[in-house]
């Protein structure tokens, strides 16, 4: 019995330390010990009238926090924000999400809002998905991206989301499915050394890779396969978000023939402005609330990059019905025609 003991113990030995390697050259430890976080410091921002002003056309327009933020009016035109509602946090609409995503309240509510986070707790939230409470969040909320958002943008979006009034709202919390809620947990880093502005005296194609990094385009406009974006179908649409607007795939943004060789920057403009093509209406999940409020140079700047993207054929059509793609790997309308 002692041998068979041994030979067992032995085993389970060998069986423990294949797991650890697998573990470690797979998906790493990461999900098991928590998101790598640094240590909040006690910095807070100045709040003067050029960062609040910054910050709110920033939440309003670029970054979108707003419009994830607020509890919307699905069902009416335009998908309205709930009056008195805005910033106050809201659950996420998709429906093909792997589990629940809360957007939380970020107004000073010391309750049910951001009232008693530090800057620094928003700010590590903000760029490296570290929640003032130390979980990882899901990355729906584009903080990969806004890895590069300059320290003194980061800042006007602190000072502005202070200024917000504090609202009421009770929350559920975020609850992923397994193994999501465990994977995520790889997904934030620690951002240690400043990021710079760019200056907007830079090249406009330069600005616009900055201001497509920030508004996130390249999320909703590059498809995925188990949550990783396809490199080689970089902007040339095929991701679907489902939801009270029913299902719609995304476009592709390249200059390739299948995609919006056709546009000018005048009608770049009236599109992401009105949400139309002509007579053509976008589906709300394109959140044209959003791109209205953007300055004209920055929308210039946005389709003086869009044109430098490197073509891909990659036909979408939401008029037909979701058929199988071979280049995305998706089912979207014209699926079948790539």
């Amino acid at each position: 019995m002692k041998r068979i003991a041994k030979i067992f113990l032995a085993l389970l030995l060998v069986l423990v330390g294949l797991a650890a390697v697998a573990i470690t050259f797979t998906v790493g430890w990461r999900p098991v010990i928590g998101p790598k976080a640094r240590p909040l410091t006690t910095r807070v921002f100045d709040r003067t009238p050029q960062r609040l002003e910054r910050g709110r056309y920033m939440a309003a327009a670029l970054n979108g926090c707003i419009y994830c933020h607020s509890p919307h009016d699905w069902n009416a035109t335009g998908t309205p924000y709930v009056p008195g509602m805005e910033g106050a946090g809201a659950i996420m609409p998709e429906t093909n999400l792997p589990g629940r995503v809360v957007a939380p309240n970020l107004t000073p509510d010391p309750e049910t809002g951001a009232g008693l986070w530090t800057d620094d707790q928003l700010a590590r939230a903000i760029r490296e998905g570290v929640g003032h409470d130390g979980r990882a969040l899901f990355p729906m909320m584009p903080y990969t991206n806004y890895r590069e958002m300059s320290d003194e943008d980061l800042a006007s979006v602190v000072v502005y989301f202070r200024s917000l009034p504090p609202v009421r709202n009770p929350l559920p919390p975020t609850e992923m499915i397994f193994p999501v809620k465990y994977l995520i947990r790889g997904v934030p880093k620690p951002l240690t050394s400043p990021v710079p502005e760019i200056l907007v005296t830079l090249d406009p194609v330069k600005r616009g890779e900055y201001l497509v990094r920030l508004v996130s385009c390249g999320n909703c406009h590059t498809p995925a396969v188990r949550g990783q974006q396809l490199p080689s179908m970089a902007f040339a649409g095929g991701f679907t978000r489902s939801g009270p607007w029913g299902s719609a795939t995304s476009a592709n943004l390249t200059p390739d023939p299948s995609g919006i060789p056709y546009y000018d920057e005048a009608l770049f403009l009236e599109v992401m402005r009105t949400g139309f093509v002509k007579a053509r209406h976008f589906s709300p999940a394109m959140p044209t609330m959003v791109s209205k409020n953007m300055s004209d140079d920055d929308l210039k700047a946005i389709f003086a990059y869009l044109r430098t993207l490197k073509p891909v054929q990659h036909r979408v059509d939401n008029s037909e019905p979701p058929t199988y793609c071979k280049l995305c790997r998706q089912k979207h309308g014209a699926g079948n025609r790539n």
